[in-house]
């Protein structure tokens, strides 16, 4: 039997991952995270990748190591828990698996690695982070390599950069987006013409449970799912679900809502809020970001057709009641 360490996994992939890996009678599933698990509270041991003595007192001998733990959004304040959580988490991370002779780990980073890429960029895409959460995950990524390069005929590292990652439950961007479209409030910034690449939670966790068998070396992939829509086509994608109009009404120019977004920085610099709004939030919704990935070299196969998981993530959220289920705040 396989006992699986799980980082972060209290989280909304971490849950979702869980929730599979359950399924298999061969795992014996390990969470450990800084809250507490919602959904697999029997299964949740708190620690903190900060502290390594935790994590030293907690990790099991000989696991599968999989590292979801991040700080992962736009506003974090005080701006070193990027490089305390992402950087000195991985170090951490690798120093007690060093310890604890474990030969394995998958970890999630992110496409934001690439920055602003070009279209279709793939795996030795440049390197160009744009913010901290990119840059610390990428200095994470080089720590995990040099851990895996001190026995690299023994031991396995996958890097899966993930898309911006959708699903029930979760409150992140793509939340916001759909629940703005189904309010009926939903102003198009831009033209809409931008490409968008996305990742259903539950694909993305199917591929980590894939990727546990690798054999010894170093694998990297991004992790897409496929088609690309347009702005244009996931607006009018969500309102046919919904039974809206699918026509897109009036659309503010970019320059004009990317100067709105520079006054929301301004207001939340004096006030110290977090809000909705912000300029980088803005540049990020009228970018492309259009990926390419070499995961189908690995047999893999997504379980759920990209279409299909939007309109199932509608459904759940704007038609169905699911008042009873946990839901989970992220960017």
């Amino acid at each position: 039997m396989t006992t699986i360490s799980i980082i972060g996994g209290s989280g909304f992939i971490g849950s979702r991952l869980v929730h599979r890996l359950t399924n298999q009678k061969n795992h014996n599933i390990r969470i450990f995270d800084k809250a507490p698990s919602l959904t697999f509270p029997q299964l949740c041991k708190v620690c903190d990748v900060r502290n390594i003595e935790s994590l030293k007192g907690t990790l099991p001998e000989e696991s599968t190591l999989i590292n979801l733990a991040a700080e992962h959004r736009d506003d974090v304040q005080p701006r070193s828990l990027y490089h305390d959580v992402n950087v000195t988490g991985a170090a951490n991370l690798c120093q007690v698996a060093r310890e604890k002779n474990i030969k394995t780990i998958i970890f999630t980073s992110t496409v934001a690695v690439y920055g602003f890429a070009p279209l279709g960029t793939n795996e030795t895409g440049q390197i160009a982070p744009f913010n901290d959460y990119g840059r610390t995950k990428y200095q994470a990524e080089q720590i995990f390599k040099a851990w895996q390069a001190e026995l690299p005929a023994e031991r396995t590292l996958v890097i899966i950069r993930p898309t911006v990652v959708f699903g029930e439950q979760n409150r992140g961007n793509v939340y916001n987006l759909l629940r703005q479209i189904a309010s009926g409030k939903f102003l198009m910034v831009g033209n809409g013409e931008n490409r968008k690449s996305m990742a259903y939670v539950e694909n993305l966790a199917a591929f980590i449970e894939h990727s546990i068998n690798f054999q010894p070396g170093v694998h990297t992939y991004n992790f897409i799912d496929k088609p690309d829509f347009t702005m244009n086509e996931l607006v009018g994608s969500v309102k046919r679900t919904l039974g809206q109009p699918e026509k897109i009404g009036f659309r503010l120019p970019y320059s004009v809502g990317y100067a709105i977004g520079k006054c929301f920085d301004l207001l939340a610099a004096v006030t110290g809020k977090r809000l909705a709004i912000s300029s980088i939030r803005v540049k990020k919704f009228c970018a492309n970001s259009v990926y390419s990935t070499a995961i189908d070299s690995t047999g893999f196969v997504s379980p759920v057709p990209l279409t299909k998981a939007l309109e199932q993530t509608i459904r759940h959220e704007f038609i169905e009641k699911h008042d009873d289920q946990p839901v989970y705040f992220s960017e």
